[in-house]
């Protein structure tokens, strides 16, 4: 018995296809083959001016090669009596119209776009950034991308970052996914501003697709002085909230023998000339005793010594750089 159950359990295993078995043991890093060209929202967008070769397999009569975007962002195709529109298209999206209408010449086309030469309007980053540079898109990017190729916003920049849509800019609507309005909300305003601190983190509501013609720039921060009987007087911009006490401290602290009870903060009216004191008890601030006063754009906080001189000829060394640094350019 013993020996005629072996017998069947070998036929019953001899038997069984050969997809029940195991797979064979893979060693290293396998590379899996990447699917082509995969739909994504980063997909560059054809622009008016780019150049385009088309080609559609085996029907040599239909293929163009630098066909060059008209700036309605139109092209034509051989046979095909309308204008085809091929801005704010991606190659696959502009395959599957041109196919669709060469199906009445052609039995199952087979049509291939590639973008020879990207001619679209350049994006410019200006402003307090390390480099300020003009970028030809080749790929939908989003804001906070762009900043890191100038090397990010500078230590005196402000806190809001403005785009300026130019016409070209306006041209396409984003796709469903993006936190950018529709180019007819765009439309109406030609600029968007968002919030620098909040882009830097990545938000997605202050981190919008850039398009081709977009203006971006980042203002300089506006700045508060400190001068008198400081460590070191100097201009602090404005890149976050900054109280009487913190800027002191950001010039190194009062030196020796400072009137403390008796730091003057001088505020100008905006559009005027007409000028304000405030006196502040730093030592009281200190004893958390009285308020410590939030400063606004060029409010000059004069730390005085005990002596009564009041240093004012210090605002000068904070806000002109030496002189002897300047580059020297001769004009003829």
């Amino acid at each position: 018995m013993a020996l005629v159950l072996t017998i069947n359990s070998a036929a019953v295993l001899a038997q069984q296809p050969a997809s029940a078995s195991a797979p064979p043991a893979q060693f290293g890093n396998a590379i899996p083959t990447p699917s082509p060209r995969v739909a994504s929202d980063d997909r560059y967008r054809i622009g008016a001016g780019d150049v385009l070769d088309i080609k559609v397999l085996n029907k040599p009569q239909f293929n163009r090669e630098g066909v060059r975007v008209s700036p309605r962002g139109m092209i034509r195709m051989p046979l095909i009596k309308d204008e085809i529109k091929a801005a704010c298209r991606t190659e696959e999206e502009l395959e599957i119209e041109i196919t669709a209408q060469l199906k009445e010449y052609v039995r199952e086309p087979q049509v291939t776009v590639q973008i020879q030469q990207y001619q679209s309007e350049p994006v410019a980053v200006l402003g307090s950034v390390r480099a300020p540079s003009r970028f030809l898109l080749q790929r939908r990017v989003r804001l906070l991308e762009l900043l890191t190729f100038v090397n990010g916003p500078t230590d005196n920049a402000g806190r809001t970052i403005q785009i300026v849509h130019t016409e070209s800019s306006t041209a396409c609507k984003d796709s469903p996914s993006s936190p950018r309005p529709s180019s007819a909300e765009i439309s109406a305003d030609q600029v968007d501003y968002y919030s620098l601190k909040d882009t830097l983190r990545g938000e997605e509501k202050s981190n919008p697709y850039v398009l081709p013609g977009d203006v971006i720039s980042i203002a300089v921060a506006d700045q508060v002085f400190v001068i008198g009987n400081v460590v070191r007087p100097t201009s602090i911009a404005l890149t976050e909230t900054m109280t009487v006490s913190r800027a002191i401290a950001m010039a190194g602290g009062p030196a020796l023998d400072t009137k403390k009870n008796e730091i003057h903060i001088v505020k100008q009216t905006p559009g005027t000339t007409e000028k304000k004191e405030i006196l502040v008890d730093l030592e009281a601030i200190n004893r958390h005793k009285a308020e410590d006063i939030v400063l606004v754009a060029n409010d000059i906080v004069d730390v005085p010594a005990s002596g009564g001189k009041r240093l004012f000829r210090s605002l000068v060394g904070a806000v002109i750089p030496n002189i002897g640094t300047l580059p020297v350019r001769a004009i003829p």
